[in-house]
């Protein structure tokens, strides 16, 4: 699966461009674990490699993720980590 395709590329915002909105921040596009609970949400995005979201991983906290990080997990039974292709945008408000 592809996790970033140019039709979503097109619609996340620029980075920075969403840190005036706090938790009113929309992410458009959630990455996640098949084999565990790990989940991305990305708000922004810098074009190349570089969002910036929600994590939810260990705890729930705002950072910085790369696509060629996502891209290069190997999980178990040669699974990868996927796009949900059901996700619609949400405020991060709503998630956290």
């Amino acid at each position: 699966m592809k996790l970033l395709t140019a039709e979503i590329k097109k619609q996340l915002p620029a980075l920075y461009s969403q840190e005036n909105k706090g938790k009113e921040a929309i992410a458009i596009v959630k990455f996640f674990s098949p084999v565990g609970s790990w989940t991305w949400y990305a708000t922004e995005f810098d074009g190349e490699d570089r969002f910036f979201g929600l994590v939810d991983g260990f705890e729930k906290e705002l950072g910085y993720f790369s696509l060629s990080e996502l891209e290069s997990v190997n999980l178990p039974f040669g699974l990868k980590i996927e796009r949900d292709v059901h996700w619609r945008p949400t405020a991060l408000k709503d998630l956290m």
